[in-house]
């Protein structure tokens, strides 16, 4: 499905059989990675490395592809609007989007195009445009966060309606605890479409140094990841979790209490679950699917 990676060793398989109690098993679950946790038997492998920055190129543009493509499939469209951003391999102050006014559902990695932080075409496909709002979003979370790959924003149904809270979604179950603290934030201003820089360097810092998820009041949802598959799984994660959010809140309207998940519970929850390597395997099943169901249409 990707260009020949080399994968990155594979960590050390800490078996939990043999004659140990509950607590010994506890105690030695603690010392795992995330994806080692949640692996029974030997670890899945971690994010590929690449010989080259051309391979590394060739898999990152199949996987954005591919997200567009999973987008697409989950409803995220919305005309022209909606962007995915991620950081080149080798160019490090330059970022590949998507073109503008072309449906995520038949995006392909030739479609793409590299912009650099002026603002100017330096790469890829230039029959068309790229998103001038978008670049502006994506530059200012780019400059902000070396750490950022990755950035996804669209305006998918439940994220645009609970944007209009201005609120943080809640601890309202397992999934959503992804979230939880500082990897949460919420931009509280609106001045429409985005065609100023200082409103995206506004957005950035709304972000935060740690915010993963990040509700813009009145507009729509941004995540970010340090590969395109995190970012792109936080997305459908964030959606989904504002879809339950309202729905939880219509039954509260109607006297039911909500139960949050406790602090303790949710930041433990958060810290073995939302690791980098964790996060790109949670969106594998998704992309997965979607090759089989286009044929790898998407890696072209």
């Amino acid at each position: 499905m990707a260009p020949q990676a080399i994968p990155t060793s594979p960590f050390p398989t800490q078996a939990l059989t043999g004659t140990t109690t509950a607590s010994s098993t506890d105690e030695r679950r603690k010392e795992l990675t995330a994806l080692q946790a949640i692996s029974q038997g030997t670890c899945l492998p971690g994010i590929p490395l690449f010989s080259t920055y051309d391979k590394h190129r060739a898999w990152i543009l199949s996987h954005m592809a591919g997200a567009f493509r999973v987008f697409a499939r989950k409803g995220f469209t919305e005309g022209m609007s909606g962007h995915i951003s991620v950081r080149d391999p080798e160019h490090a102050s330059a970022f590949w989007t998507n073109p503008l006014g072309k449906h995520f559902g038949s995006l392909k990695a030739s479609d793409m195009i590299l912009v650099d932080y002026d603002g100017k075409v330096v790469g890829g496909n230039t029959s068309r445009p790229a998103n001038a709002a978008g670049f502006l979003i994506h530059s200012a979370v780019h400059k902000a966060r070396p750490d950022v790959h990755a950035a996804c924003h669209c305006h998918g149904k439940a994220g645009k309606a609970w944007s209009a809270f201005g609120r943080k979604l809640e601890m309202l179950n397992q999934d959503v605890t992804y979230f939880y603290g500082d990897a949460q934030a919420v931009y509280e201003d609106f001045g429409g479409i985005v065609f100023s820089e200082a409103e995206g360097k506004r957005l950035a810092t709304a972000l935060g140094p740690k915010g993963k998820g990040m509700i813009l009041r009145n507009h729509g949802l941004l995540t970010v990841g340090g590969t395109v598959d995190e970012a792109a799984y936080l997305y459908t994660l964030m959606e989904r979790s504002c879809e339950v959010q309202l729905m939880v809140e219509a039954a509260a309207a109607n006297g039911i209490p909500k139960i949050l998940v406790g602090d303790k519970e949710a930041e433990y929850t958060f810290r073995m679950s939302s690791d980098p390597e964790a996060l790109y395997w949670e969106f594998q099943p998704d992309l997965e699917f979607e090759h089989e169901q286009c044929n790898g249409a998407f890696e072209k």
